[in-house]
């Protein structure tokens, strides 16, 4: 078990509700979602007993001197991982252990550097987990190029694998029971992946395997947070994300073998619909460009030997498209896609090399997906990521087939 610092000044030995706050050098943002929360505990669940965990990375800029100060009518309570050990997951692995001594009934999880976040996203996250629920998934109005990870990988391909539509399931706010923290702390599947950027998309992956009950809440504000531009360096994220999801598939095979189409998952909350219009993000479709067409030249050969030979070759017809016509289509994303999945099980090349070789081609379908949709509004764009889903469904006997294979 982890937890290397804790700061309990009250003394709490047991809790109902749990809202955990990951963070590392937050000081300048934690205090508003600690407020928030802390409003939307007193105001939605005060017939139960409640309690606010920081968990830190023993972050240098003073975030656990900003969140204790905060003024709150709840406790508080601050823990830390070891010094030098970071990312999201060991945070929230912490926040697992600690729920599970405090005998939590309902986990919330909000992150450290949210600005959107209101008193409703606490009730909203938290109440269906004592109506019989297990995991709650957070669905947001966004932005149409904010979240171009979710929308291109991780929710097509966790639909498509596990047969639930749960639109953000690297969301980063999440809710879930204390029976399921118990289960989480208890799998013997924790890569350094999965304790970095990976958490969001295990924990969703896990709770969908498990057969947990799932529900979607709707947050009726859109997340106002750091959101990353997709011709940004994405720095591990992308390599965490779709490590997890690959080791998942190998560990996970009998599950998904079986699960044929998706179904719909419930929605709590005021229902879909723009509340609120989210903050624009502008993309740089030159960096995209060239960013895939680097990438395809200096990994052509590690593509060659991931890649289906049919795949292979439309891949290196769509790299000479001219840019302002460019085009990779979610039919053969979708078999890049589960190419690298049967790659990565196979060890074809060495993983770090795999999952560099594939971020140029996620930078490709990006820049395909943003010159697709560029004059469309969100609703619009809703309804292509939906039938890209149903594409990476189609193509799933396609995987089937060559994953079985010797």
């Amino acid at each position: 078990m982890m937890k290397a610092v804790e700061e309990n000044p009250d003394l709490i030995s047991r809790a109902d509700v749990v809202v955990g706050i990951p963070s590392y050098n937050e000081a300048a943002s934690i205090a508003v979602p600690t407020q928030e929360a802390d409003k939307g505990l007193s105001k939605y669940f005060a017939d139960y007993s409640c309690v606010i965990i920081n968990c830190d990375n023993n972050s240098p800029d003073n975030t656990r001197e900003v969140f204790m100060g905060a003024p709150t009518s709840n406790p508080k309570i601050y823990i830390s991982t070891p010094d030098g050990l970071r990312g999201k997951g060991n945070n929230l692995r912490n926040l697992f252990v600690k729920a599970v001594e405090l005998e939590a009934r309902a986990v919330i999880v909000v992150d450290a550097d949210l600005r959107s976040i209101t008193p409703e996203w606490i009730r909203n996250l938290g109440q269906p987990l004592f109506e019989d629920f297990s995991f709650v998934s957070p669905l947001y109005v966004r932005h149409k190029y904010d979240g171009t990870i979710t929308n291109n990988i991780a929710y097509p391909l966790t639909r498509a694998l596990y047969g639930r539509r749960v639109r953000q399931p690297i969301g980063g706010d999440f809710g879930f029971s204390g029976e399921l923290a118990r289960s989480y702390l208890e799998s013997n599947m924790w890569t350094q992946d999965v304790a970095e950027f990976g958490i969001d998309i295990w924990m969703t992956s896990l709770a969908m395997i498990s057969r947990a009950q799932v529900i979607q809440s709707f947050m009726a504000r859109p997340k106002i947070h750091k959101p990353k531009e997709p011709s940004e360096d994405l720095g591990p994220m992308l390599a965490n994300v779709v490590g997890t999801i690959f080791d998942l598939m190998c560990h996970n095979e009998g599950f998904w073998r079986e699960v044929k189409w998706s179904r719909p998952t419930a929605v709590f909350g005021y229902g879909l619909g723009d509340v609120e219009i989210p903050p624009e993000v502008v993309v740089d479709v030159s960096t995209l460009g060239e960013k895939f067409l680097s990438g395809a030249g200096s990994f052509r050969e590690v593509h060659r030997a991931c890649l289906s030979d049919e795949t292979f070759s439309k891949l290196q017809e769509a790299s000479e498209i001219p840019l302002e016509a460019f085009e990779l289509p979610p039919v053969l994303w979708a078999k890049v896609l589960y190419d690298f999945a049967l790659a990565y099980k196979r060890k074809t090349v060495p993983r770090d090399v795999l999952l560099n070789a594939l971020t140029p081609l996620y930078y490709g379908r990006a820049l395909s997906f943003v010159l697709e949709t560029e004059a469309m509004n969100n609703q619009q764009v809703e309804e292509i990521i939906e039938d890209q889903c149903l594409q990476f469904e189609k193509c799933k006997r396609y995987l089937l087939e060559r994953w079985s294979a010797q």
